[in-house]
């Protein structure tokens, strides 16, 4: 892309009054946007309102030194480590699912590992899934985000998601800790922000956003610049369902904007996937509402792998998110427990938050050697501390 197509993009973009729909009905009729600041008002008029023909007819104030700005962010990249793209609709490297979408964004802006942006075909969404959830999880669900996503990744998919606070970050996070043998054509994670890719939000996701950068790939919709307005979070999830094959939402409360990711994803006719967690915990409420709604219930890695139908080729078998214990004739579990007190107490606390005073009830210790019971099997990962004096029962990989 040369500075006068660039321009000619930036221009169509920041045009007031032209959206999506209004740009790709021009597009259809005159082509390359160049063409559009050339046509006379008239012809413009036969495929937008009068309003938006004199729009296109004045040059927006800012345009001059966004095109600047962002011809410096393309052509600045540190060589060897990332690179900087933009891809619009009708380039070849557009990604196709995306573009088979309602509304797909005029203009992607890229930053991630050379290999990814170098390629002349787009990613597949076939090889892509999509996992989200809430921003405050319980420490079992960004334990299940991670645990997901690590296999899913060891199994040679691109995990997609939104670089929030919480499940998010957890997902990105497994993706890039799962390690794939040999080269792959597909980056650990796609991270798809609210926000200009020269900011980082929320801040406390700067080092991950940069691990990303270095393995995987940022993507916006946004020109450089755009601060994190709360309105273009929600918006941004259409990109997350259509990059994807399909969804996993790990935990959810009933008002998440991840239930508003998985709706896109079920009306782009993708796969929505939802993992079932207490009926007690608010986070898991969505999830359960997605499952009544006809989402796929899963409980492993393995158990996304088979409903994408995905070759053995294609995805090697992958081990279970979070194993469960294998059932034995007697009904009881075979996973092997810490002797003594440690079992009877891992016993008593189920798989539930549970307080200290409901565990005295439970197990008839005393508060003072239960804390301590509590505080080794913290220590040993089988018992996450919660806020509110709770505790909970970790899954193990």
């Amino acid at each position: 892309m040369d500075r006068d197509e660039l321009a000619a993009w930036l221009r169509l973009a920041l045009t007031p009054g032209v959206g999506n729909g209004a740009a790709r009905r021009l597009l259809a009729a005159f082509g390359l946007p160049q063409n559009l600041f050339t046509a006379s008002p008239a012809a413009l008029q036969a495929c937008a309102t009068p309003a938006q023909a004199r729009a296109l007819g004045t040059v927006p104030p800012t345009l001059e030194a966004l095109v600047e700005t962002t011809w410096q962010w393309l052509n600045g990249a540190a060589p060897g480590q990332t690179a900087r793209q933009i891809v619009t609709l009708g380039d070849p490297a557009y990604p196709p699912g995306l573009l088979a979408t309602e509304d797909p964004p005029l203009m992607l802006y890229l930053l991630g590992a050379p290999q990814f942006l170098a390629q002349t075909t787009p990613w597949t969404t076939e090889r892509c899934i999509a996992i989200v959830g809430s921003r405050n999880p319980t420490a079992q669900g960004a334990d299940h985000a991670r645990q997901f996503a690590r296999a899913l990744r060891s199994a040679r998919l691109c995990i997609v998601s939104g670089l929030a606070l919480g499940v998010d970050a957890a997902a990105h996070e497994g993706a890039l800790d799962g390690g794939v043998d040999g080269a792959d054509d597909l980056p650990a994670t796609l991270a798809v922000v609210g926000t200009g890719l020269d900011r980082v939000y929320p801040r406390k996701n700067l080092d991950l956003a940069h691990r990303i950068a270095q393995n995987g790939v940022l993507v916006s919709e946004y020109p450089l610049g755009t601060p994190p307005l709360a309105g273009n979070f929600p918006k941004r999830n259409r990109i997350i369902a259509g990059l994807s094959q399909g969804t996993l939402v790990v935990e959810a409360a009933l008002a998440s904007g991840s239930l508003i990711t998985a709706r896109l994803a079920a009306e782009q006719g993708r796969e929505v996937f939802a993992i079932p967690g207490s009926i007690h915990a608010p986070q898991s409420r969505g999830c359960h509402a997605l499952i009544r709604q006809g989402a796929k219930l899963v409980e492993s890695a393995q158990d996304v792998l088979e409903e994408l139908r995905l070759a053995p080729s294609e995805a090697p078998r992958a081990a279970p998110a979070s194993q469960a214990p294998s059932p034995r004739s007697d009904g009881e579990s075979s996973e092997a427990l810490p002797a003594g007190e440690h079992a009877a107490l891992l016993q008593a606390l189920g798989f539930d938050p549970t307080g200290l005073d409901a565990l005295v009830a439970r197990t008839g210790m005393d508060a003072a050697s239960l804390q301590v019971a509590l505080l080794e099997l913290e220590l040993d990962g089988q018992v996450a501390r919660l806020p509110g004096g709770l505790f909970q029962r970790m899954g193990r990989a």
